[in-house]
């Protein structure tokens, strides 16, 4: 792992915790859309739930990668706009669908 520069260790602390609370309130949004679906059976909001299950994972992948598994950040960050842009295709579809 690279040595941080001096005065970012709050900076990442900061990162670290906005990421979790971007995977917590994003899994909430997931579990309603999924509960939903469930409920109702409706296509759409099963296309929903899983379009925002994609831009969570997209949006705390590229630090996991990083941190856990040394991936270069150049590359978590590309992964992590793909599924982000996946996710959003997908929330799109849900949109069209009847």
């Amino acid at each position: 792992m690279n040595p941080l520069p001096a005065g970012s260790a709050e900076t990442m602390f900061a990162l670290a915790v906005v990421k979790t609370l971007v995977l917590t309130v994003g899994s909430i949004i997931t579990y309603f859309a999924f509960k939903a679906y469930r409920r109702t059976r409706q296509p759409a909001l099963g296309y929903l739930a899983a379009g925002f299950g994609l831009v969570t994972l997209g949006l705390v992948l590229a630090g996991m990668l990083y941190e856990l598994l040394d991936v270069g950040l150049a590359t978590g960050i590309l992964l992590e706009s793909l599924l982000v842009l996946a996710g959003f295709l997908v929330i799109a579809y849900s949109l069209y669908v009847q």
